[in-house]
């Protein structure tokens, strides 16, 4: 049989048979470069919206200056371990600014579906982990960057932190904001309208915030409010913040005289955000 052109290799110019079809570039390489063009979309939208940042950081400097400073004479170091209130709630403050943006940036995807462009993302010839990993990991470094803006009133309050310590807290903050966002995505990838996201995180964003120890000390509670604060995943991520920030002197976590370890609650916060994180690429594999 003879043999045509279509049946013979194509050989280059040294005369050795080459493949004509494109070479695939690897899953990872396709994942990192999802991750990556999500995370610089979550970027250029954080930066042409200044508005977002002063509302991120609103309620937290009211929090801080107002009801810290309203507070303070009242308590007097007593339920604080003696350390200054507004300086025991600084922490705190911080994880709530993470908390708020980390929570409320997956209202994005709620307004990608709205307008359609969700749908183009997830019929592109790409991962729904790559989609999902680079959502959270740009709104996590947007939730960061708010947190960090903070730092600035801590010679206010007297607060202090050497090389180590901001080390050490931006790798919680960090943790914490991957776990929220993970965790928001989950919510939204659920939600079609951005009114009925809205109102869902407002019920859920109060009773975590003020469940979590950002505001009160989480000893000498009433035993329905130590279970609560003990059940709610941000508690684990608002103690070890603070007692890398305030140096373990201000009421660390306890379960009767047992010290909660700080290893112990990073393991927590990481396995939270691993499993919201599987339960969303599983949702988005389901959405539209």
């Amino acid at each position: 049989m003879a043999t045509t052109e279509r049946d013979r290799p194509m050989v280059s110019e040294s005369g050795s048979p080459t493949d004509a079809r494109p070479r695939r570039e690897g899953r990872l390489a396709r994942n990192l470069s999802t991750i990556g063009m999500v995370w610089q979309r979550e970027m250029i939208r954080f930066i042409r919206m200044p508005s977002r940042i002063v509302s991120g950081l609103a309620q937290p400097v009211l929090f801080l200056f107002v009801l810290g400073a309203g507070i303070k004479p009242l308590v007097e170091g007593r339920a604080t371990g003696g350390v200054d209130y507004q300086e025991f709630i600084f922490p705190g403050v911080i994880a709530m600014s993470v908390l708020f943006s980390s929570l409320f940036s997956a209202i994005s995807i709620v307004w990608d579906r709205e307008f359609g462009f969700l749908r183009e993302m997830l019929v592109a010839p790409v991962s729904r982990t790559g989609l999902v990993l680079g959502k959270a990991v740009g709104s996590g470094t947007v939730a960061v960057m708010q947190g960090l803006v903070l730092l600035v009133a801590a010679p206010i309050v007297g607060v202090s932190l050497d090389a180590l310590e901001f080390i050490e807290m931006f790798g919680l903050l960090l943790l914490l904001a991957f776990a929220l966002n993970a965790f928001g995505i989950v919510i939204a990838s659920r939600m079609q309208r951005m009114e009925s996201f809205q109102m869902v995180m407002s019920l859920i964003i109060n009773p975590m915030l003020f469940l979590s120890g950002a505001i009160f000390p989480t000893e000498g509670l009433p035993t329905w409010l130590a279970v609560a604060t003990r059940l709610n995943p941000a508690t684990y991520g608002v103690d070890p913040i603070r007692r890398v920030i305030l140096h373990d002197d201000a009421s660390p976590l306890t379960y009767g005289d047992w010290v909660v370890p700080i290893w112990l609650e990073v393991l927590i916060v990481f396995t939270l955000g691993t499993v919201m994180l599987a339960i969303a690429v599983r949702s988005f594999s389901k959405t539209e």
